[in-house]
Formats: C-alpha cells, sequence, structure tokens
C-alpha cells in the first residue's frame, strides 16, 4: 500500500524519446537560423559568371563601410570601457557607501533597463541639444548668437548616451555580487589598518570580477548592435554597420549590400562573444573568478 502510495505521487513524465530537443530546435530553426540562412544566402547572391564574392568585395572596398566599422568598434569600446567604470563607482558607492536612499537611488537606476534607448536619446536633446535647456540657459546668460555646447551630434554624444543607458546592465550584476561580501571581511581588514584602496584591490575588486565581466561583454554586445541612439541623435559623419545596414536596405534599396554588412555585422558580435568566453576560460584556470 506504502509503495502504492508513493507511486501515486511521483511525477508523470512523457516517455517521447527527442521530444525535448527536437521542439527547441524546431523553434530555434524557424525564428533563427533560417532567417539568418536566408540573410547570408542573399549576401552571396550575384549574376551568372559573376563571383561568388563579389559583393563582399564590393562593399568591403568603400570608404563608407571603412569609416562605419571603425565607428563601430570605437564608440563600442569606449562605451563599454565607460559602462564598466561607472557602474563599477556607483556600486562600491551604493553598496559599501551607506547613505539615505541607497536603495531608491539604486531602484531609480535599474529602471533604466526598462526603457526605450531612443527615449534616453530624445531626453539628451532637450537637455544639450542646439535648442535644449543647457545651451538655451548659457546664450541666454553671456548673450551668445550660436549654441556653444554641440558635442551631442557627435561620437562623443552616442557614446555618452549609451554610457547612460547600459550601465545599469553593469549594476546589476555587480551589487549581487557586493551582497555576497560579508560586512566583517571588511570590518576585520580596516581594523587590521588597511586603507580603502587595499580593501578595494583585495576583498572587492575579486569579488567583482566575474560580474564585471558578465555586464562588460553584455554592453559590448549590446552597444556593438545599437541603432535607436545612432539614429535619433543623428550624429553628424557617424556612420555605424547598424546603421549601414538600414541605409542600403530602406533608403537604398540595395539588399544584397545591406545583408553583406549584417552579416559582416552578425560575426563582429559573435567574435567579440568568443572573445569574452576565451577570457572566462583564461580566468578561470588562472583562478581569477
Amino acid at each position: 500500500m506504502s509503495d502504492l502510495a508513493v507511486g501515486k505521487t511521483r511525477p508523470r513524465r512523457l516517455n517521447v524519446p527527442g521530444l525535448s530537443a527536437a521542439l527547441p530546435l524546431a523553434v530555434l530553426g524557424i525564428l533563427f537560423f533560417y532567417p539568418l540562412a536566408l540573410i547570408i544566402a542573399q549576401s552571396f547572391a550575384t549574376g551568372h559568371g559573376t563571383p561568388v564574392f563579389a559583393n563582399y568585395i564590393s562593399v568591403l572596398g568603400t570608404a563608407l563601410f571603412r569609416n562605419a566599422l571603425f565607428h563601430t568598434i570605437t564608440i563600442t569600446l569606449a562605451a563599454s570601457l565607460g559602462c564598466i567604470a561607472l557602474g563599477f563607482t556607483l556600486s562600491v558607492v551604493i553598496a559599501f557607501v551607506p547613505f539615505p536612499g541607497a536603495r531608491l537611488f539604486a531602484r531609480a537606476i535599474e529602471t533604466f533597463i526598462a526603457l526605450p534607448t531612443f527615449l534616453v536619446a530624445l531626453a539628451f536633446t532637450f537637455i544639450y541639444g542646439s535648442a535644449g535647456i543647457l545651451n538655451g540657459a548659457v546664450m541666454k546668460l553671456f548673450g551668445l548668437t550660436l549654441p556653444p555646447i554641440d558635442f551631442l551630434y557627435s561620437a562623443w554624444g552616442v557614446i555618452l548616451a549609451e554610457i547612460t543607458v547600459y550601465t545599469p546592465f553593469v549594476m546589476r550584476p555587480l551589487l549581487a555580487a557586493f551582497s555576497l561580501i560579508e560586512a566583517s571581511q571588511i570590518e576585520v581588514a580596516s581594523i587590521l589598518g588597511a586603507g580603502w584602496f587595499r580593501i578595494l584591490r583585495q576583498i572587492i575588486l575579486p569579488a567583482a570580477l566575474p560580474a564585471l565581466m558578465a555586464g562588460g561583454s553584455l554592453c559590448l554586445l549590446l552597444t556593438t548592435n545599437e541603432f535607436g541612439i545612432v539614429l535619433f541623435i543623428g550624429a553628424k559623419g557617424v556612420e555605424t554597420l547598424p546603421l549601414l545596414v538600414y541605409d542600403k536596405a530602406i533608403q537604398e534599396f540595395d539588399y544584397a549590400s545591406a545583408c553583406v554588412l549584417a552579416t559582416i555585422n552578425i560575426a563582429l558580435s559573435l567574435g567579440l562573444y568568443a572573445l569574452y568566453r576565451s577570457a572566462l576560460a583564461w580566468f578561470s584556470r588562472a583562478g581569477l573568478v
């Protein structure tokens, strides 16, 4: 009777061989791999007698592509480093420097994750734009006829907007990692005479390293593929790969070139992810994470 009762309470499972793997693979195939295969195939589509890589040779040989690739890499690296530096600083202050409203401040920063990126670009336009609040106040104060602050419509404006948007993606894993550090560790270190820099280097930073790598790699991928901020700010002469894909496909109807650029952008993102995995493996072997 007891065996029967136990048997009745056991959860039943569908014994369908291969179903657990086939269903996710089918969903991925329909929603991801099939569209990706179409894009890659279109990037190689040429007329009869035309070399297979003719589209790639045509796109890669243009100055427009080289400028877009340069802007994409430089903006990505600058914005990601800015997110890591700002996110680490804010997280340390919130976690280890008690002040009234620290928890509310952390929640307010996290709300940026739920906001569309173009809203931050719009807010920056209202504040730092040519007709924005800051320029209007300075022009009125000093009697100027032209707006003196014009960094917004450059690569620096894009970088600042991306740092504002993506810093919370670094702070969330950092704050979670800092919550695991025992307060007694810092108190004992302080009693033994360790200064704040030594505590930061020997206690806080080792605990933060895995979270920094996770948040930094996420920012690296997000900023590489950022489109809304660059388009909305409209920085002069700043063309990135996602924006160039949009221009070729929507404005010029050059779908072959757009697919080439999209394939290169995908390869760049996968390369950055592979670099992150390699760095994580190296840190693991070194015992740092």
